[in-house]
């Protein structure tokens, strides 16, 4: 039995009454919603640099350590979810646990790769505190994945869905990957900008290089000399 058959078999196995699977819902949606509003109005407003004195550093360190926690509680959450809800024994053949297995593995490796390449500043809207990167990033894993911080993150909740042989899970897992799809709707175009801008700026305030008519002149009669 493939995973699909295995899915489609599985779909009267979850418990749409505990309310421990729509904690799990809740905590998905908030983060990233979270994270956005308070990223969008510190860069408008500056009001978490301003705490620290406007130490744009330690305004992203503060973030990065909220929404880490964040994702670790939401985490929580949803293995408590998916632990209280009913198995799918078929999941637990050996080639669909393996590739829940492989699912985990490569979503880490995308997810810990990005952190590794980015940085703190760069993981954690950095660039919202006002910590711009001097060009985009172009190396693995963001030459095999366009977003593989939030791709990643879906296959490490799918991977955990299929080894915990959770139908429940697979379905968080899903609620997972729509979310990031709508936050990144968000977040593109607005970091796109941020940067725009900052190109903008750049180009207005460079002095064009003055040429000196004399030297001008000195240098075309050295090559007529020649």
């Amino acid at each position: 039995m493939d995973i699909l058959q295995c899915l489609s078999d599985s779909r009267a196995k979850v418990d749409w009454s505990d309310n421990r699977i729509w904690f799990a819902v809740a905590s998905i949606i908030f983060n990233p919603t979270f994270w956005n509003i308070v990223a969008r109005r510190e860069y408008h407003t500056r009001f978490i640099t301003n705490i620290f004195k406007g130490n744009r550093f330690y305004s992203c360190y503060s973030l990065a350590t909220t929404i880490f926690t964040l994702g670790l509680i939401r985490d929580a959450i949803f293995k408590i979810a998916i632990d209280n809800q009913p198995k799918a024994e078929c999941m637990s053949t050996l080639p669909i646990q393996a590739f829940g297995v492989l699912l985990f593995v490569v979503g880490n490796v995308f997810v810990l790769s990005s952190m590794w390449v980015l940085g703190v500043t760069g993981t954690y809207l950095g660039d919202y505190c006002g910590i711009l990167m001097d060009e985009r990033v172009t190396s693995f894993p963001f030459n095999v994945n366009d977003n593989p911080m939030y791709n990643g993150t879906v296959m490490v909740f799918l991977g955990t869905a299929i080894w915990s042989l959770s139908p429940a899970g697979i379905y968080l897992s899903y609620v997972v990957h729509f979310v990031y799809r709508i936050a990144l709707r968000f977040e593109g175009p607005f970091t796109t900008e941020i940067y725009n801008k900052r190109d903008r700026e750049r180009a207005a305030t460079k002095v064009p290089t003055p040429v000196i008519a004399g030297k001008k002149a000195d240098r075309a009669g050295s090559k007529k000399d020649l």
